[in-house]
């Protein structure tokens, strides 16, 4: 996976040099290199130290990554579908359905701190062709029969709004820091979600999101 990135960075950054030596004036600057994109990767620690990570990605591959002093660290845990309540800031990984509704996956609770994160609407990995919406809660309803148990919520962002229905037993959850637990939390057998980059040409996870006791981040 890294390896592939590494290869696709290596030919861009060929084309734009090529590019500045035979088009650029040689007054102008070469324009500054992009920077190299971040991945999720959903996987299960197989070891970890002081300076790397090495986890076992869902499609089988084994990656080790360099575990920077700045990581975040952040504990993803279990609510109640009752904890979501009108206003409440949510992310809800979802299924587009033919009359434009979603069907929830997982739904994340932010906390108030982080409210406006990532606000919008748009494609996620957790699926083939999956979503993501990150917006606030303005109405909650009983879902229709076709979902039974579960609740309709209307998200509103700044672009626009979506309806989300949630079935019974779709994970619910929110996360807090964890930095402090943080030899609690990372360890062999742990479940993650490792937003990850390419950096000084080796994969860095950057950020952590982390279950306890096997619990899996469902997002």
């Amino acid at each position: 996976m890294f390896k592939r990135l590494t290869l696709s960075l290596a030919a861009l950054a060929m084309t734009t040099s090529l590019l500045a030596q035979t088009a650029a004036p040689a007054s102008l600057a070469a324009p500054a290199a992009p920077a190299a994109p971040t991945i999720r990767l959903r996987a299960v620690i197989e070891k970890i130290d002081a300076t790397s990570i090495t986890i076992k990605e869902r499609s089988g591959e084994v990656i080790t990554l360099v575990r920077p002093t700045a990581m975040d660290v952040s504990e993803v845990y279990p609510i109640a579908l009752a904890d979501i309540k009108p206003g409440s800031y949510v992310g809800t990984a979802a299924m587009p359905q033919p009359d434009g509704t979603q069907v929830a996956l997982e739904v994340l609770v932010f906390p108030e701190a982080a409210r406006g994160s990532g606000e919008g609407h748009r494609p996620w990995d957790l699926r083939p062709e999956s979503t993501m919406t990150n917006a606030t809660v303005a109405d909650l309803a009983a879902a229709p029969s076709t979902v039974p148990g579960g609740q309709k919520m209307t998200l509103k962002y700044k672009d626009g709004e979506k309806t989300v229905l949630v079935p019974a037993g779709v994970p619910i959850v929110t996360f807090k820091p964890g930095k402090q637990d943080e030899a609690a939390l990372l360890v062999p057998g742990a479940k993650v979600l490792i937003t990850a980059q390419e950096q000084a040409g080796k994969p860095t996870a950057l950020r952590v999101v982390v279950g306890r006791n096997g619990f899996a981040p469902p997002m």
